[in-house]
């Protein structure tokens, strides 16, 4: 358990500089919002209370993001914090969105998803990504799984498996402290997965693996970590997930905790993500369970009127910006839990569904999913111009589990 320093350092902005390359300790974007965008931050509240939408009308706003976001891979003119990295379809940006058109795959039997997946991990020759140890280059293992589910086979597993095979032989045991290193570059600390974001990037990866291999070994290791990041970084008054050590004391301006919503997204999108990889009987099934309906109870008690969560989830008055990633991350959570029988369904459709009210409302005209906060790793300002494919991925996992949600008319 970490030491608590009385001491409460007070911040005015939660802002970080940024490197022109940044790292994982570096994901932060500071946006200048102008004048008119701010304005058209505050227009158009959501309804009071919206309807359940039908499945076929939520599965037609899925694909109109997700076949944006395919026509623009390669065009990085809306996403300002853009660099090399953002290029790389085996990074945890790009990652996200083919983790999750996976889903949207299975939904539509669409064979442009399918053929668009299984062509991007044979270019890739199903590598995951270059960092041995780091969650971020973990993700995508999610998307050849299923590809070798669908058409290629072996060949798009045997990578992940030498890959994760090294990382046991030369398992990491460094501290989880966040400590910025002296020259550019990832701090030692993210060889293990001590900052929040990973939760969603590497466990679900393992425990996948694991399930389809039979190797109990790839979950042993991940329920070990998971509870040592969950130790370090959960706090248990408020429910909540710091994003990393360098987040425990300092205050805003306001002298409130920085819980950052994309960050608290990354978990609870990650714990849907998790649960479906364990049986029923799994002994580790109850404790990750317990933590998701923690989670959910009290980001029920943080979404704002208008159906979004705050940048940062405890400063939520009616006048903070809209913020679609972090916001869909939570929609798919909830709309996933209360499907499956995890969440119940009066307490939580309402909010669902204000939050996939919300999510509408952030599509521009063209399709593109705007009020997407940039690479960053805590609250920062938000334009309405701004998408980038984590986003449109967090969008499709709203999507599919709000379809699923609507198809299942059955309230538990």
């Amino acid at each position: 358990m970490r030491a608590k320093d009385p001491r409460v350092i007070t911040v005015a902005s939660p802002a970080l500089s940024v490197a022109t390359e940044p790292g994982i300790w570096e994901k932060a974007m500071f946006v200048i919002l102008p004048a008119a965008a701010a304005a058209v931050m505050l227009t158009a509240p959501a309804p009071a209370e919206a309807a359940m939408p039908r499945p076929a009308d939520i599965l037609a706003a899925t694909r109109r993001v997700a076949d944006w976001q395919i026509s623009h891979r390669d065009n990085f003119e809306r996403m300002p914090s853009a660099t090399a990295s953002t290029g790389n379809p085996r990074g945890w940006q790009q990652a996200t969105f083919w983790v999750a058109l996976t889903e949207l795959a299975d939904r539509t039997r669409d064979p442009r998803y399918a053929r668009t997946i299984l062509d991007l991990g044979r270019n890739a020759g199903w590598r995951l990504g270059d960092r041995p140890f780091h969650a971020d280059d973990q993700l995508i293992a999610q998307a050849w799984l299923w590809a070798s589910r669908h058409g290629a086979g072996q060949e798009a597993v045997k990578p992940m498996i030498a890959y994760f095979d090294h990382v046991l032989a030369n398992r990491p045991t460094n501290d989880l402290r966040f400590v910025p290193p002296p020259a550019p570059g990832d701090p030692a600390c993210t060889t293990r997965w001590c900052w929040c974001d990973a939760l969603f990037m590497a466990p679900p990866s393992l425990l996948a693996v694991s399930r389809a291999t039979g190797d109990k070994r790839y979950a042993a290791f991940a329920h070990e970590e998971y509870r040592a990041t969950r130790d370090y970084l959960y706090d248990p008054a408020e429910h909540l997930f710091f994003r990393d050590s360098r987040f425990f004391e300092p205050r805003d301006a306001a002298g409130r905790k920085l819980f950052w919503s994309r960050g608290n997204g990354w978990v609870m999108g990650g714990l849907a993500r998790i649960i479906p990889q364990l049986d029923r009987t799994d002994p580790m099934r109850g404790y990750y369970v317990g933590l998701f309906r923690e989670m959910a109870a009290r980001a029920l008690k943080l979404q704002k009127p208008d159906g979004y969560w705050a940048p940062s989830l405890l400063d939520d008055g009616p006048n903070t910006q809209p913020e679609s990633s972090g916001t869909a991350f939570f929609v798919y959570a909830l709309a996933w839990g209360i499907d499956t029988g995890l969440l119940d369904d009066a307490t939580y459709r309402p909010a669902a569904i204000r939050g996939w009210s919300a999510l509408q409302r952030a599509v521009q005209p063209d399709g593109m999913l705007g009020w997407v906060q940039q690479v960053s790793d805590r609250p920062d300002s938000v334009a309405q111009a701004d998408t980038q494919f984590y986003g449109a991925g967090a969008f499709l996992l709203a999507g599919s589990a709000m379809y699923d949600l609507s198809r299942h008319k059955v309230r538990r």
